[in-house]
């Protein structure tokens, strides 16, 4: 059975007084059982702190972490609430009993907690053979010596290493030394995997094609992975869900297409692809608002964060744009002038200004046309379900 994990007002503070630093920031979080959970966010925002602590690498200031694999009708999980008491010896947590398996892991060692970890590093015994390697986990355990060679070619065949047992890690590429590394996770069969940017240090393509690898592995073993990452397309292509982290707080949690589709604020629209904000003013907002802006006035497939008057942003990715001509009928569109296109091949990037001086980028998938005249008259179509409305205010605390 796979394992849950719940994270409770989870904190950590590096330093004291003046110069105390706030990683992790107050996070509660539910994980679920055979999850790939990916913590994505920019540099210094807390994911690795937070992971490590999972690990039990790190020791937390405040809060809890508990690992689940509860019994059949013993309940849907741990104790809810996002603020717990500190917990006594034991699987309690205040003066509450762990639901039936359940187990707090928040202090118990790094070694007890049955977590595999793969590393940015790789962090393979240079002297060892990649059999070796792998089977280094199951040493530690004193695992017996046939048991341990079939749990150890089970791994490397399930990575496709297994035709590299006897080569050391010089003798292998980085993708592949990374692929030994994951086996060498998995072995022990741990009840979490944690990936700490695991293929950073890789280059474009092997980065593209071990992303399927690791999900296909985690997906065949059915064990729960935790993920860390800052590249958002390694994010967006691999999780079931995602949290996005900024300055040691989770701002947004969901499945890949709905924080992409539909942000819930600008930090998170910006961070997870390209898009155009454009400022302007709720109209109306029964069921679907209407908001005007310098370039015109633009419906959105759902209601506005405000009433009639309230100042908005609106965040409208350069795919959900179409270029027609002028006058074009159909959906709704706004008026402007072709500035550049950037022909790609099996894409086309363009830059349009719309009415009042707004230049917004325009992405065409298969363009037929290679380059248009600069200057021309367009119009930019849009469908309201791709237009996102929010807060204005947001603008003023987002920061990268």
């Amino acid at each position: 059975m796979s394992t849950a994990i719940a994270i409770r007002d989870l904190s950590k503070v590096f330093g004291s007084g003046h110069s105390a630093a706030v990683a992790v920031d107050h996070i509660s979080l539910d994980i679920q059982p055979g999850e790939l959970f990916f913590l994505l966010g920019p540099s210094g925002c807390g994911k690795t702190t937070l992971l490590r602590m999972i690990a039990g690498f790190i020791e937390p200031t405040t809060g809890h972490i508990l690992f689940g694999k509860p019994e059949e009708g013993a309940g849907a999980g741990p104790p809810a609430g996002p603020k717990i008491e500190p917990a006594p010896p034991g699987d309690l947590i205040g003066a509450v009993a762990l639901p039936r398996g359940w187990r707090n892991v928040t202090h118990t060692p790094p070694n007890k907690r049955n977590t595999g970890m793969v590393f940015q590093s790789y962090a393979l015994w240079p002297h060892m053979t990649v059999a070796k390697n792998v089977a280094f986990g199951l040493s530690i355990r004193k695992v017996p010596t046939l048991e341990r060679e079939r749990m150890v070619a089970d791994a490397l065949a399930a990575v496709k290493m297994a035709e590299y047992a006897e080569r050391k890690p010089n003798q292998l590429s980085g993708g592949q030394q990374q692929r030994v590394a994951l086996a060498r996770a998995l072995v022990i069969r741990p009840d979490v995997l944690l990936l700490d940017e695991p293929l950073s240090n890789l280059d474009a393509k092997l980065r593209i094609e071990l992303r399927s690898e690791i999900r296909r592995v985690c997906k065949e073993s059915g064990i729960t992975g935790v993920y860390v990452t800052h590249d958002q397309k390694e994010a967006l292509s691999m999780a079931d869900r995602i949290a996005v982290l900024d300055a040691g707080r989770i701002v947004q949690t969901g499945r890949p297409e709905e924080l992409y589709r539909r942000p819930a604020s600008r930090f998170v629209a910006e961070f997870l692809g390209e898009t155009n904000f454009i400022e302007g003013q709720v109209v109306s907002s029964n069921g679907r608002a209407r908001i005007r802006t310098a370039a015109g006035e633009v419906e959105a497939g759902a209601a506005a964060p405000g009433a009639p008057g309230d100042g908005v942003v609106l965040s409208i990715r350069p795919e959900a744009f179409r270029i027609l001509r002028p006058g074009a009928g159909g959906t709704q569109s706004l008026p402007g002038h072709l500035l550049e296109t950037t022909y790609l091949g099996e894409l086309a990037q363009h830059t349009v200004e719309l009415g009042g001086g707004i230049v917004v980028k325009v992405a065409s998938l298969n363009p037929a046309v290679a380059h248009t005249r600069a200057r021309e008259a367009v119009a930019l179509a849009i469908e309201p379900a791709d237009v996102v409305v929010l807060p204005r205010e947001e603008e003023k605390t987002s920061h990268r």
